[in-house]
């Protein structure tokens, strides 16, 4: 939940700096004096209800607290250990060669014929560079992604599914963020005199409650099942959008898989459920499958509902789906490139024609995200000259996340009034506790909610950031936050040991 006041004191620093002048609250324009043309009066709704917990006021405080750090205030920690955001690169992970090489050689051509570089690093370059307007990352490309990279996309899904995909079907976007709100804008569109509504997980990442506020949809939620692992029951489908028909029309089904900020991985039999579910109710899935590299657990395993809709065979098969994939995740956590993708399953054609126009309005995602696309679908084979190293650093990368995924909810799960799942994939832990009636009342006095509360007091006594679960959604009378599991193993042990500290005193504090 991005803080109002917050923003509303670095935009006033930043008007003041440039000379303007605060107007009154007058609506419309043509007025002379101080009056403006957009005013909370007249912006747009949507915006002042869009909430963004991720960047919110936890996030500012945290970087607030850093630059009191730099100018010399004394804490009583030394560093802010950002904890709230899966931003691999952010928490000291290092970049995969292969990938840098690569688009090194794409901004840089020099380097292909000069570069010190293996030969399959230059190819690739020499090959993106080709498919470009002018054979300049710097020109243009196509609105939804190069040719030849969508190509490598839909030849990836069908190693990975068996299953054959049509590159024409693949939209290369500026990560999967983009590609999810492109979807939903299919749906704003008030039938009947309801506005339309999409099913969303709850606890979910809230891009997806910001993004409906924005486009004036209708979120429905439905409970994940904590005490199950997080489990998707068909039955809390069925409740949740059987209360939300009267009222809006339930046209959507959001799906995330793994979890976000949950860390489950669902089932097989699970996945079928819900496909059988959104068939019956004639809903389009939206399947966020951008971990789906980031499986930990013993015993769980990654399938896409495109693998599972296609061998449950007709009418399935032929059911309407969005799936996203982003190069943020899984081993590369390459998140400031913005590169990902969608594939679109079964859309009708006119539709799917009318989406490609309105995203070619944006021109096209970034050539180097694109080239980032194009090593994560078609990495360095088997006896090519890259495949050692890039096998021994993916390997390195995804071990050390299942170590820590392990190593953050043993912790967890030690301390008095901790409950937390395992991780079985993703990036995140989001664990339930208990908080003294005295915390909960402070909390109250504070104007803010008790897991709130509890993640400020940790920020300004310890420099950990995670993120309140009332910014995900949780069921009512539970206290969680999400945690990512990206710190470093050092730096992430020392953190669940403040972390440890920290409660045993809060607790005594407020008992």
């Amino acid at each position: 939940m991005i803080s109002f006041k917050n923003l509303l004191c670095t935009c006033r620093s930043m008007s003041n700096r440039c000379g303007g002048q605060r107007g009154g609250g007058g609506g419309g324009g043509g007025g002379s004096g101080g009056e403006k043309a957009v005013t909370m009066q007249n912006l747009n709704p949507n915006i002042i209800k869009l909430e963004y917990a991720v960047r919110g006021p936890l996030v500012i405080r945290a970087a607030a607290i850093e630059k009191e750090i730099q100018s010399g205030a004394q804490k009583p920690f030394k560093k802010v250990i950002r904890a709230n955001i899966g931003d691999a690169h952010a928490m000291g992970q290092k970049p995969i060669t292969y990938v840098r090489q690569v688009l090194s050689c794409v901004i840089l051509p020099d380097l292909i014929s000069k570069g010190d570089f293996p030969d399959d690093v230059k190819k690739r370059a020499s090959d993106i560079l080709n498919s470009c307007g002018g054979k300049s990352a710097g020109a243009y490309t196509v609105s939804h992604g190069i040719e030849m990279i969508r190509k490598q996309v839909a030849t990836y899904i069908e190693r990975r599914d068996g299953h054959k995909a049509n590159w024409e079907d693949i939209v290369l976007t500026a990560g999967a963020s983009s590609a999810i709100k492109n979807v939903l804008q299919l749906f704003v569109n008030n039938i009947g005199g309801k506005p339309t509504g999409i099913l969303i997980p709850i606890p979910q990442y809230p891009l997806y409650s910001a993004s409906l506020a924005e486009y004036g949809l209708q979120p429905v939620r439905y409970y994940l099942n904590e005490d199950k692992n997080w489990a998707l029951d068909v039955s809390e489908l069925d409740r949740a959008l059987n209360e939300a028909k009267s009222n809006v029309n339930v046209r959507a089904l959001v799906v995330i898989n793994p979890g976000n900020p949950t860390g489950q991985v669902l089932t097989r039999e699970n996945i079928e459920e819900l496909i059988k579910f959104s068939k019956k109710y004639n809903l389009l899935i939206f399947a966020d499958e951008v971990y789906q590299d980031n499986v930990y657990a013993e015993g769980s395993k990654f399938f896409s509902f495109k693998k599972v809709m296609k061998e449950m065979g007709s009418p399935y098969d032929q059911h309407e789906l969005a799936s996203f994939m982003s190069v943020s995740k899984g081993y590369m956590g390459e998140c400031g490139l913005r590169g990902g993708w969608m594939e679109l399953c079964n859309i009708q054609p006119e539709v799917q024609a009318n989406m490609y126009k309105a995203i070619s309005s944006m021109l096209c995602p970034t050539t180097l995200g694109q080239s980032a696309v194009s090593c994560c679908a078609m990495p360095p084979q088997q006896g090519e000259p890259s495949y050692e190293l890039w096998k021994k650093e993916k390997d390195a990368v995804l071990g050390s996340l299942n170590k820590r995924a392990k190593m953050i909810a043993e912790t967890f799960n030690k301390m008095e009034g901790f409950k937390c799942n395992i991780v079985q994939g993703a990036m995140y832990a989001f664990p339930k506790f208990e908080l003294p009636p005295k915390a909960i009342e402070a909390a109250k006095k504070d104007g803010k909610p008790p897991d709130t509360f509890y993640a400020f007091e940790l920020l300004e006594n310890t420099g950990i950031c995670v993120i309140s679960g009332s910014g995900f959604g949780q069921r009512p009378g539970t206290y969680h936050f999400r945690t990512t599991i990206l710190p470093q193993p050092a730096l992430l042990q020392e953190m669940l040991d403040i972390f440890q500290k920290f409660h045993s005193e809060f607790t005594k504090k407020y008992a």
